[in-house]
């Protein structure tokens, strides 16, 4: 046999080896060539099994295993035509401060910069006094056409704050495009253009059932070149990769680069499973690590953006966290999963079925939550006005809420908190922290919004359990193992009477979170 064998297993996965005849054989001359203390016959009978077992190999796994690709290029060929090339036109905004008239950059009045820079701009510069504009920036990405009417999807950030949008077709037909809606939260945007004739679309599959190692096809506008078709597998599911609240991310090793953002993946059926949207790189180019948003996000988005021009979401009203295993341990849950619930929003669907900070949140309307992450994305696709079923961990044990989802609104303001009376500070031996009741002297000096109660953290023991969690001068300790505290004294007691673990609840510059303090470490 003459080198190594490539074959596709039945998940279509490929596999390179060599063969085991060869591998045998080449043991067998080099215990013959070392002139080994073992006979000529056995190291004959070796060689004749090594051969016997050869065809016994070969045969057997091809027999099991599917045919990878031998091309893509009828995919290709399907595909392109719906795959467009898109400029957006930004106009540049002067960089810096206001300049004075004719200088280049800004000086004190009197400096002897400004002189000099100013003969500089007399010689060289216009006459007018006028300062320079940047030429307009033009961005390029990819699209595709989803109906012959002329929508086309791309990326929000290829078209975002644009003054003008062009489409150019496989064929070079060029068409000013109209934005219909955008949604930054998730990087979608919706164009249209007007053509004569039926546009080449192709349509959105299912993104869940596209399986890791999978084949895809991807196909854009990389670095301005015009459509281009790459090949690669799907490498992961459900990526996060801090781009949004909702990221979900598929995650590819088709080489995409700058100028594939918009455009889309296919599977081996032509229907599109993702919209290249971002990729991992030390060096701007592809290292074979895309990120692509899923079908089964996009398109519902798209469809609402089609329709309205902008995109409802659903909204619970409340701050979570994730749970870790020493929350976890505090909180009894045989496991870190769920949503902690940090703070509840007053007037808030979840105030209204009386959710609760503390609560965690391991089923929603029927799908787990494994990790923090997923809550806000079921959320958001849920529509407002629907009632939804939580399974919650609230002291100790699983509860049933049901809560009628609400729409989420750009702001929200929490309602104002009476401030706390009184005053005393001490030690607490059991955070390792010193600690003061509130006063509004210590909220002006550790700048503290008005509205917050509890204990503030002034000092923290080095090495302590505060110090080993992060804890910080200015840091406010609401709750202890999930009841209000107003004193020092109140704090230490209730860190006292905790068994292992404590959970405390701490505001910093106006942001709740839950903190859990291992006090066997201490």
């Amino acid at each position: 046999m003459s080198g190594p064998h490539l074959w596709a297993d039945s998940k279509g996965e490929r596999l390179t080896t060599n063969s085991y005849g060869e591998r045998q054989m080449h043991c067998v001359k080099r215990l013959y060539s070392e002139r080994s203390a073992m006979s000529r016959t056995f190291v004959g009978a070796i060689a004749g099994a090594a051969l016997l077992a050869t065809p016994m190999l070969t045969m057997a796994v091809p027999a099991q295993a599917e045919t990878a690709p031998g091309s893509f290029a009828d995919l290709a060929e399907e595909v392109t035509p719906a795959v467009v090339n898109i400029s957006s036109k930004h106009t540049a905004e002067v960089a810096g401060r206001q300049m004075q008239p004719g200088l280049p950059f800004e000086f004190p009045e009197g400096s002897p910069f400004e002189e000099f820079f100013r003969q500089f701009q007399d010689r060289f510069g216009p006459r007018d006094g006028a300062p320079r504009q940047m030429p307009d920036r033009v961005a390029l990405g990819s699209g595709f056409i989803i109906d012959p009417e002329g929508y086309v999807v791309t990326n929000n950030h290829v078209i975002a704050d644009a003054s003008e949008i062009k489409v150019t077709l496989t064929g070079g037909e060029e068409y000013p495009a109209e934005l219909v809606g955008t949604d930054p939260k998730t990087d979608l945007a919706l164009l249209k253009i007007e053509a004569d004739e039926p546009l080449p679309s192709v349509e959105f599959g299912d993104s869940d059932a596209i399986r890791v190692g999978d084949w895809v096809l991807a196909v854009g506008n990389p670095f301005g070149l015009g459509g281009s078709v790459t090949t690669g597998i799907v490498s992961a599911h459900g990526r996060y990769i801090n781009a949004g609240p909702y990221d979900d991310f598929l995650q590819i090793d088709a080489a995409i680069n700058q100028g594939n953002s918009g455009g889309p993946t296919f599977n081996t059926e032509g229907e599109v499973i993702g919209i290249n949207t971002a990729i991992a790189s030390p060096n701007g180019g592809s290292v074979g690590i895309g990120f692509a948003i899923p079908s089964k996000l996009a398109e519902p988005i798209i469809a609402q953006l089609r329709e309205d021009g902008s995109v409802d979401r659903g909204w619970l009203g409340v701050q979570i966290q994730p749970v870790t295993p020493e929350i976890a341990a505090a909180l009894g849950l045989d496991e870190p999963v769920g949503a902690l619930v940090a703070s509840v929003q007053p007037d808030s669907p979840a105030a209204r079925a009386e959710l609760r900070q503390g609560d965690v949140i391991l089923d929603f309307a029927g799908t787990e939550v494994e990790k923090m992450r997923e809550l806000p994305l079921l959320v958001a696709t849920t529509p407002a006005g629907k009632k939804a079923e939580l399974t919650i961990w609230r002291d100790g044990v699983k509860q049933t809420v049901e809560v009628e989802i609400g729409k989420l609104q750009p702001e929200q303001v929490a309602a104002a908190q009476p401030e706390p009376t009184g005053e005393s500070s001490g030690q607490s031996e059991a955070l390792g922290a010193t600690l003061a009741t509130l006063t509004p002297e210590l909220k002006r000096q550790f700048g503290i919004p008005s509205e917050v109660e509890g204990v503030v953290v002034v000092d923290v023991e080095a090495g302590g359990p505060a110090a080993e969690k992060g804890l910080r001068p200015g840091d406010v300790i609401e709750k202890v193992s999930q009841n209000a505290v107003s004193t020092p004294a109140e704090v230490e007691e209730a860190a006292q009477a905790a068994e292992h673990a404590v959970l405390l609840l701490i505001n910093r510059q106006g942001n709740s979170q839950f903190v859990a303090l291992d006090l066997d470490a201490a």
